[in-house]
């Protein structure tokens, strides 16, 4: 072979595995973006039970066709405090069988080769058939019927990623074709590999060091069955095995690579993973080494096929999870010990992992939606608290006002940061009109937790300045106080369960209370006339009412988002242009229910 038949024999190859790399990559994209959130919530349901632990890590992993990609998932997930090591651990053991799906489907193109007569009909199982057929419906659902439904863009590039991957298995068969001429050659080579206790070390070595590079055990199979597709030459067993599980301790690189950087409780996920695989290879490797001194040819001398490879790779991963189930605890244990603990401040507030946010966008976004779920609830409780400290103030109260405060100015600031690196990344039409959602809510939720502070401020003043509201002005103040209690927890229903009916409720309160405020504002001038006020209460109450306005106007524009985004309508506001422009029976009918619970007189002072 000359050195240019040499060089285009490795182009090839390279251009083989890169094609072969990126048709998963994107296969494994679109099968996660059409999961979405709902991958987070099925990794979520597995609690203390290591079965249904594992059984999910298999489901998950072969679902979206990458073990690497599960695995990264729950390193994000223990690393923003959304799961714990021990839920994991079973978890973990699951991906390692559900990634043995993959050698199934690349060693389809052995398919109908040496097929006999009448049983050419097994041609039409080889992706050289299927494959083009494949691409051509992923093309169609691309170009033509993306713009109708994402979903069809998300099918179209599963197909695309499929066809792209198994013509990156082709190219790699047919880059070691010419071995097929020259097999004194090739089986020099794997003569090397034969070595009495060298060659062994070596092979699982290399595999190790391969599947480090490029981080997919899936691949590094798919280049081991190419080459024995490609080069019809043969490769024993006491090769093959060794090398088969170097391919499983090079897979663990990737999370080990994404925990760097995280919190320690992500580290020990990605150091389990390691070592339930290094045990792993250990209990076949150890065995297989001892057999390989006395073996004298009949059984690990057998030539190995691209199914015989995915069977062993299959039965080492279930075999061995079978096995080390049960030892679960020491490998949570030893996790500890490699990755021990240290005094070190936690942070109040549990915020998304940066991993999950660039390898499970969808994921990330549905722990961005938690979170601000939690935003809500804290700021209505910080309004709340607020309110209930108007007449009776607590320093102690005013203080956890303070904090929460400061606690959901951070909420704010890093949602922020978050949603906008996730909006950037391929995702679903409703997660993108969700992204739009969380944007606009963290920002009134913001600001009202900020009027709880200005209503804190309020009452810090009529304690130090030792003044009161006249009877009448209280109680007005009461009924406006009740009536903001009540949009608070309307509006926190209506996010929470994003119901539209309930959330259709929040304007006629809003604007019930913005009469209630000008009834109030109007008789504080009568009674100011009479003498039963002063000016300097007077802007104490103003400023008071001013807050009790501003936190119903962002309650509105809450409500707002969630009936809007759920029409895909978003910053419109067409809701509140019909409401405020035609005579809405609901809307009057809400109306009217919310003014007669809520009622100021026109004071009768003269």
């Amino acid at each position: 072979m000359s050195v240019i038949d040499a060089l285009t024999t490795i182009s090839i190859l390279l251009g083989g595995l890169a094609f072969f790399l990126y048709g998963m990559n994107i296969m494994t994209n679109g099968l996660e973006r059409m999961a979405g959130g709902k991958l987070e919530t099925i990794l979520k349901k597995a609690s203390s039970n290591k079965f249904k632990g594992m059984a999910l890590g298999c489901g998950v992993t072969a679902v979206i066709q990458s073990s690497s990609a599960t695995t990264v998932m729950i390193v994000g997930l223990v690393g923003s405090g959304i799961m714990t090591l021990p839920q994991t651990i079973g978890m973990l053991m699951g991906t390692n069988i559900g990634t043995t799906i993959t050698p199934w489907i690349t060693a389809l193109p052995a398919l109908g080769g040496n097929a006999g007569e009448g049983l050419e009909w097994l041609n039409l199982l080889k992706p050289s058939f299927f494959t083009p057929l494949i691409a051509v419906v992923g093309i169609i659902l691309i170009m033509f019927f993306s713009k109708r439904n994402r979903k069809n863009k998300d099918i179209g590039t599963i197909c695309l990623g499929f066809a792209v991957l198994m013509q990156g298995m082709e190219l790699m068969s047919d880059s070691v074709s010419f071995l097929k001429d020259q097999p004194e050659a090739f089986q020099a080579v794997i003569g090397f590999f034969q070595t009495p206790y060298i060659g062994i070390w070596l092979g699982l070595i290399l595999a190790t060091l391969f599947t480090t590079i490029i981080q997919s055990s899936s691949a590094s199979v798919g280049v081991l069955q190419a080459l024995v597709i490609g080069s019809g030459a043969g490769i024993p067993f006491k090769v093959a095995i060794p090398i088969i599980l170097g391919f499983n301790i090079g897979t663990c690189v990737t999370a080990v690579i994404s925990s760097l950087g995280t919190n320690r409780n992500a580290k020990r996920v990605a150091v389990t993973h390691l070592v339930i695989k290094i045990v792993a290879v250990a209990l076949c490797f150890i065995p297989f080494a001892i057999i390989g001194l006395f073996d004298n040819g009949s059984i690990l001398g057998w030539n190995v096929s691209v199914w015989s490879i995915a069977i062993f790779h299959t039965l080492f991963n279930v075999v061995t999870t079978v096995i080390l189930l049960p030892f679960s605890k020491l490998f949570e244990k030893a996790a500890y010990l490699i990755i021990k603990d240290k005094k070190e401040e936690k942070d109040s507030v549990a915020f998304i992992d940066p991993i999950l946010i660039h390898q499970s966008p969808a994921v990330a976004l549905t722990e961005c939606s938690n979170l601000t779920l939690d935003m809500c609830k804290l700021s209505k409780h910080t309004v709340v608290t607020a309110i209930d400290n108007l007449y009776s103030y607590n320093s102690k109260t005013a203080q956890l006002i303070v904090d929460n405060e400061q606690k959901i100015d951070k909420y704010e600031d890093s949602l922020g940061t978050y949603l906008v690196q996730i909006s950037s990344r391929a995702l679903s039409d409703p997660d993108s009109r969700k992204i739009s959602k969380l944007l606009h809510t963290i920002g009134d939720l913001e600001r009202i937790s900020d009027h709880a502070v200005s209503i804190l401020k309020v009452a810090e003043e009529l304690k130090n300045k030792e003044i009161v509201f006249s009877t009448d002005a209280t109680k007005e103040i009461e009924i406006i106080a009740s009536a903001t209690k009540e949009i608070l927890d309307i509006t926190e229903q209506a996010f929470l369960e994003n119901d539209l009916d309930i959330a259709k409720k929040v304007e006629p309160l809003e604007q019930v209370i913005d009469k209630l405020i000008a009834s109030t504002k109007s008789n504080h001038i009568v009674r100011l006339r009479a003498g039963a006020c002063t000016i300097e209460l007077g802007f104490v109450l103003s400023d008071l009412l001013n807050n009790y306005a501003r936190i119903s106007d962002h309650c509105s524009n809450i409500a707002v988002a969630v009936i809007e985004t759920a029409h895909n309508s978003f910053g419109t506001h067409e809701y509140l242009n019909m409401v405020k422009s035609s005579h809405d029976e609901e809307f009057e009918k809400e109306f009217k229910k919310f003014d007669e619970k809520y009622s100021i007189k026109a004071s009768t002072q003269a």
